[in-house]
């Protein structure tokens, strides 16, 4: 193209670009700032009908209020349409849930290292503040496994609970009220990239090392040993087995294991009536020695916030079970939704978790989540609930009410419930925890994300949750930034007969363009990792391959999102280099950021039409024309 040419008859005079098209890049409006994005979200997370629009207050005051509500409370909008047909299938759905969920928040107490009564508080409070404050139909609120464990694992290392329980108490609540606080927080300022730190394969990796280890620790409890490891790694549990078996062999007797294998509720049941009349406990069966009557009794005063070092250990505590907690509910909870044909808002479920979090720890409650294990398997909570016909989140309040009358009513009947039948109902709930084929899909899909994988799973394994977890996010940062480092970049060729360009690499069909070498950066970002590179490989494919042959070049930068001032240092060079080596230069339609802050930085102006375009066909249609023509000065920068 010409730069003597009019803009307003460049398309009459057959040079290829079009000034209307150069307008759209040059005139389009700045992106918007930060603060613009948070608010919209916050607009988003407490008036749903405004979404991101600038508008403040488009209704009355009544009208404002009623719409912050319906977003903090979904049950407002499907509440007015529930029907008794609904109510049938989830009281039946709560029931079916109550009678795995009693027995398991009991077990899944002790494996936190508290009282039995604190699992089945964890089962009363949570659920209600979910029922309506959530947006998942399917989802069952209450104590988990993992959870459990990592708690424990955790808090452990900073008070032991067999010698200050109490202190013990007082670090998980507040665990549990800081990871209330990180859960609201994602909600509201939309954080849920936080949870994707955490990707599919490290989650498939911990849970099945964190399966083994719950196993292994219920070994306490079913072979009756008094003095445990308090170490979560899969080494220092074999030895504490074996030495406890040396030197008690023989203390309980073998006709008692039998009992571990029966189902939950029934396990429960049956086992409680037999120890009490052969009075099994008196021969080496150990049994809880009952659960504390009555609801909930307040922890806030157990809640310490006035710093230290217990409030930091806290504040981490929670961070990683806030996360952990909501990375495998909001996913089988979108799981769910899409197998049933609603819609869920993961921003919601995070403040919905969050509130019933920060709730429950003022409340004795510990961390509660829900939809931990897989879809498949029989003995996951919300894998129950659904089967069992929930409609809405009201089987959750059945759930409730039904751990409201336990807690009242048959507390003092759960003493001789021997420790044993708790371990076997947690080992029942592992199975969906260990995933080897998922595992083996992994690795033939991804290898780099296997590595992720096998590294939380050894990790957890060998080490503790905490290695386990920093392993994997390691790897799996690791993977991004050598994808950042080293990006791709594509020579382009036309495909015979089109106006489509595509990777010569990946289309060896596709034809490259004579003397012209297209180039299409396939990255997010151009910043300081990747600018060097970038530049090197652009520059040096155009001059030193070229070896004279290569009259122009077009950068397709429709994919970069984001330049920071090392990208846009690299591109004022190449904007520079290749044209004193007399190789004209086109720029393809670059994202929002990048051409806002390139006008920021002075390499856009209103001259700037004759090498930036919005297409790779109208770039390459400029530059054949300015490859034939003679005029020096021609498709300048």
């Amino acid at each position: 193209m010409r730069s003597d040419v009019d803009p307003a008859v460049a398309p009459e005079a057959g040079h290829g670009f079009r000034a209307p098209t150069f307008a759209l890049l040059l005139n389009a409006p700045r992106p918007p700032s930060l603060w613009k994005e948070v608010s919209g979200s916050l607009r988003g997370a407490f008036l749903p009908e405004l979404g991101n629009t600038t508008t403040t207050l488009p209704y009355s005051f009544s009208k404002w209020i009623l719409s912050i509500l319906h977003g903090l409370f979904p049950v407002l909008d499907w509440g007015t349409t529930y029907s008794l047909s609904s109510f049938k299938s989830d009281l039946m759905a709560g029931l079916t849930l109550a009678s795995l969920g009693i027995p398991q928040s009991i077990g899944y107490a002790n494996l936190a290292k508290l009282e039995p009564e604190y699992g089945l508080y964890t089962s009363l409070v949570p659920p209600l503040i979910y029922a309506v404050m959530g947006t998942s139909r399917d989802i069952a609120i209450g104590p988990v496994a993992v959870i459990s464990l990592l708690l424990s694992s955790m808090a452990q290392k900073t008070v032991d609970p067999a010698a200050d329980p109490a202190g013990y108490r007082k670090l998980v609540l507040t665990s549990t009220f800081f990871a209330g606080v990180f859960q609201t927080s994602f909600g509201f300022f939309r954080l849920g990239f936080m949870v994707d730190f955490l990707s599919h394969a490290t989650i498939v990796g911990f849970m099945g090392a964190a399966a083994i280890v719950i196993g292994m620790q219920q070994l306490k409890g079913l072979l009756g040993l008094k003095h445990f490891t308090n170490s979560t790694d899969v080494v220092s549990v074999i030895k504490a087995v074996w030495l406890a078996l040396r030197h008690h062999s023989g203390t309980k007797r073998k006709r008692y294991f039998w009992l571990a294998a029966i189902g939950p509720l029934l396990s429960v049941i049956l086992s409680t009536l037999m120890v009490y009349l052969t009075r099994a406990d008196r021969h080496g069966v150990r049994i809880i020695q009952g659960v504390k009557k009555g609801l909930n009794p307040s922890s806030i005063e157990q809640i310490e916030l006035s710093g230290g070092a217990l409030v930091g250990d806290a504040a981490k505590i929670g961070l990683i079970c806030a996360i952990i907690a909501l990375t495998e509910a909001v996913a089988v909870g979108r799981s769910f939704a899409a197998v049933k044909g609603y819609q869920l808002d993961g921003n919601k479920e995070m403040v919905a978790m969050g509130f019933m979090n920060i709730a429950g720890s003022c409340s004795s409650c510990y961390v509660a989540t829900g939809g931990w294990l897989l879809l498949h398997r029989s003995f996951s909570r919300t894998a129950v609930n659904a089967r069992a016909g929930c409609k809405t989140t009201v089987s959750n309040v059945v759930m409730a009410i039904a751990v409201l009358v336990s807690l009242e009513l048959l507390t003092r009947l759960l003493y001789y419930t021997p420790v044993a039948v708790l371990a076997s109902i947690i080992l029942s709930a592992l199975p969906g925890l260990v995933d080897v084929k998922e595992a083996c899909n992994i690795w033939r899909v991804d290898k780099m994300d296997f590595l992720a994988c096998i590294g939380a799973f050894l990790g957890v394994l060998f080490g503790s949750v905490e290695i386990g977890l920093l392993a994997a996010v390691i790897i799996s940062f690791a993977k991004i930034t050598i994808g950042a480092l080293r990006p791709s970049i594509e020579m382009l060729g036309r495909v015979q007969g089109t106006d489509v360009f595509l990777s010569v690499r990946q289309y060896p069909s596709a034809i490259k363009t004579p003397n012209l070498l297209i180039i299409r950066i396939d990255s997010p970002f151009f910043c300081f990792m990747n600018a060097n590179l970038i530049r090197e490989r652009i520059v040096g494919w155009a001059t030193e391959k070229g070896a004279g042959k290569i009259k122009a070049v077009v950068i397709d930068m429709s994919k970069v999102m984001s330049i920071d001032t090392s990208g846009l240092a690299a591109i004022k060079e190449i904007l520079k280099k290749l044209p004193s080596s007399n190789i004209k230069v086109g720029v393809v339609n670059p994202g929002w950021q990048v051409i806002n802050k390139m006008k920021l930085a002075g390499i856009v102006d209103e001259n700037a039409g004759s090498w930036m375009f919005l297409s790779v066909s109208e770039a390459v249609e400029a530059c054949d024309v300015a490859m034939n023509d003679v005029k020096e000065g021609a498709f300048s920068v």
